[in-house]
C-alpha cells in the first residue's frame, strides 16, 4: 500500500495493533478507502477493527488507499494482498470515498462488479454511515452492506460465514437471518420515464425492507481507539465516543436522524475508557455529535484532567458552553474553540431548526476568550432552503458582531487571536427533513462565497475558508444518486478520478440528481 520503508514506519508507530497467526483463521481485510492518516483517525474504522479481532477465529488486518498510484495495496500488519483474504470489508464514512472503493478493487486484481466475482474471490462487504445513508450508487460493486451499527450486525453475519462455502449461499442466509444485512443482488429497481424511481422489490426470499439496526445500550461496549499512532490527524490522541446521535434535529444533518435515538454513555463507562487511554497517551479526544449535552460533561473533564489528560472536543454548541467547560479546554492547552452557528440570520437558523440565538452565539464568544482560548472557528452553511441574499449578508454582519465581542474580551487578556470562518455549501442528505430540497447551483454558491469574502476582506483577524462548490456538487450527486450512478463512478475510476473529464463524456444528466426538488 505504501513503500516498504514507509509501511514499516507506520506499523512501528502503532500502539495497540493486533497481529495474529493466519492458520485456521477466517481472514478479513478491513479497508478504509482513503489514506492511512485519515482512516486511522476514524473511530468507526477502529471500532470495527476491534470487533473483528475480538473473535478468536478471525484475523483482521487493516489496509488503506496508497499515497501513490504506483504503490501496491497491502495490509499494514503482514503486507498481504487483499486477494489473500476471505472477506474484504470497507468502512466508509464519506460518499466522496465511494470512487476510491473502485480504485482499490481494480488495483487489487478484483473484478469491479459483484456479479463477476465468484466464490474464489473474497466476499466484498461495506458498512459505515455513508453506506446506511445511501448505498445505491455502489450497489453493483458490493456483495453485501451492513445497514446500521456494526456492534449489532457484524456478530450475526460472522456466525454464518465460513471460508469456502458458496458465496451466494452465505449471502442468502445472512440476508434472511441477520437484520441489517442488505444484498443488492436480491433486489431490483424500476424507473419511470422521467428517471425517478418507480419501484424497489426483492427477487429472492428475503425481507422486503432492510431494517436499520442500532445498539440500544452504548455503555455496554467501549467505543474508543484500539490503535494510537503519531501518523494520524489527531497526533497520538486516544479517541473516546461519549455519545451517538444528536437530540437537536437540525434539518440538514444526517447525524441527528440516522443515529436516532440519541444515546449518551455513562460516566462510569467513560472513565473505564479514560483509564485505557491514559495508559497509552495523555491526549484524549472526546467524540460525538452532541458532546456538550452529555450529562456530567464538566465532571468528565475534571476526571480526565485529574488523571493527567489533555482533552479536546470536535465542536461545541453555543447554548451549552459554560465557563467551566471553557476553562477545562484552556487547561488542556486548546488554542482554538469551534462553534457552528450554521446560519447568519435568526430566520435561517429557525428554518434549519438550529435552536440557538444570536445572544447565545455572542455569549459563547465571550466565554471562550475570557477563558483564555485565543482563537475561534465558526462554521456557516450557504445555499440552505429558502435562503436569500439577506441571509447571506447576515453571515457577514454576525461575523462582525462576533469580532467586536471577541476584541473586547481579547484586549482584556492583552492577546488578540484570530477568527476562522468556514463556509460550506448545503448538501441534501437522505433521511433528513431537507432530503427533498435541491442543492443550490454552483454559480449561485460562488457568488455567495464572494459576497461573504468581500464583506469581510477589510476586517482584520479573519481567516476565511470556503469548501469548493464543484466538489460539493459531486458529493450531492452521490448522496442523492441511485443505481444508475454506478456507471458514472466506474467511468470516474477509469479516468483516474477525473470528474471533469467524466462529466463531459457521460450521457447521464447529473443535474437531475443534484438540483431536482423531490416531490
Amino acid at each position: 500500500m505504501y513503500g516498504k520503508q514507509k509501511k514499516d514506519n507506520l506499523s512501528n508507530s502503532e500502539i495497540g495493533a493486533v497481529r495474529k497467526q493466519w492458520k485456521e483463521h477466517t481472514r478479513v481485510a478491513l479497508v478504509y478507502p482513503n489514506t492511512y492518516k485519515v482512516g486511522m483517525s476514524n473511530l468507526g474504522f477502529q471500532t470495527v477493527y476491534d470487533i473483528l479481532n475480538s473473535f478468536d477465529n478471525i484475523v483482521c488486518e487493516g489496509a488503506f488507499l496508497p499515497d501513490s498510484i504506483t504503490n501496491r495495496i497491502l495490509t499494514i500488519e503482514s503486507s498481504r494482498r487483499l486477494l489473500d483474504f476471505d472477506i474484504i470489508a470497507f468502512s466508509v464514512s464519506f460518499e466522496s470515498d465511494f470512487v476510491n472503493i473502485l480504485s482499490i478493487l481494480h488495483r487489487s486484481g478484483l473484478p469491479l462488479k459483484s456479479s463477476e466475482r465468484g466464490t474464489p474471490y473474497p466476499l466484498v462487504m461495506a458498512g459505515g454511515v455513508a453506506c446506511f445513508i445511501n448505498p445505491e450508487p455502489v450497489c453493483e460493486f458490493i456483495d453485501c452492506f451492513v445497514i446500521g451499527e456494526a456492534e449489532e450486525v457484524l456478530p450475526g453475519f460472522l456466525n454464518y460465514f465460513e471460508p469456502g462455502i458458496e458465496k451466494k449461499d452465505i449471502l442468502l442466509k445472512t440476508a434472511r437471518q441477520v437484520p441489517g444485512i442488505y444484498v443488492p443482488a436480491f433486489y431490483k429497481t424500476s424507473y419511470n420515464e422521467d428517471g425517478t424511481l418507480h419501484s424497489f422489490f426483492p427477487v429472492a426470499d428475503v425481507p422486503e425492507k432492510i431494517k436499520h439496526v442500532y445498539l440500544k445500550d452504548i455503555s455496554s461496549v467501549s467505543t474508543c481507539s484500539k490503535i494510537v499512532s503519531k501518523n494520524t490527524t489527531f497526533d497520538r490522541s486516544f479517541l473516546i465516543e461519549v455519545s451517538r446521535g444528536c437530540p437537536h434535529g437540525c434539518r440538514f444533518c444526517s447525524a441527528g436522524f440516522v443515529y436516532r435515538p440519541p444515546r449518551f454513555r455513562t460516566l462510569t463507562s467513560l472513565e473505564k475508557c479514560l483509564d485505557k487511554g491514559i495508559a497509552i497517551t495523555d491526549k484524549i479526544g472526546f467524540v460525538g455529535a452532541a458532546i456538550s449535552d452529555l450529562p456530567g460533561i464538566t465532571e468528565l473533564c475534571g476526571i480526565a484532567q485529574n488523571k493527567g489528560a489533555q482533552i479536546s472536543f470536535s465542536s461545541l454548541r453555543a447554548d451549552a458552553l459554560s465557563n467551566e467547560l471553557a476553562a477545562a479546554l484552556k487547561k488542556s492547552g486548546i488554542k482554538t474553540a469551534t462553534i457552528a452557528p450554521d446560519g447568519g440570520s435568526q430566520r435561517i437558523r429557525d428554518v434549519i431548526n438550529k435552536g440557538i440565538t444570536e445572544d447565545q452565539i455572542l455569549s459563547a464568544t465571550e466565554i471562550i476568550v475570557d477563558a483564555g482560548i485565543p482563537n475561534i472557528k465558526l462554521y456557516f452553511m450557504i445555499g440552505l432552503p429558502t435562503e436569500t441574499m439577506e441571509d447571506v449578508e447576515s453571515i457577514v454582519i454576525l461575523c462582525k458582531q462576533i469580532k467586536r465581542r471577541f476584541l473586547i474580551s481579547s484586549r482584556e487578556k492583552k492577546r488578540i487571536g484570530h477568527i476562522s470562518v468556514s463556509i460550506n455549501p448545503f448538501i441534501p442528505k437522505p433521511f433528513t427533513p431537507f432530503q427533498w430540497a435541491g442543492m443550490d447551483d454552483i454559480s449561485s454558491l460562488k457568488n455567495k462565497i464572494s459576497h461573504i469574502k468581500n464583506g469581510l476582506k477589510k476586517e482584520a483577524n479573519f481567516r476565511i475558508d470556503a469548501a469548493s462548490p464543484k466538489k460539493s456538487y459531486m458529493q450531492a450527486l452521490i448522496s442523492r444518486g441511485d443505481r444508475k450512478i454506478a456507471e458514472l463512478l466506474s467511468l470516474v475510476d477509469s479516468n483516474s478520478g477525473n470528474w471533469a473529464k467524466t462529466l463531459k463524456s457521460s450521457s447521464i444528466n447529473t443535474d437531475f440528481y443534484v438540483y431536482r426538488i423531490k416531490a
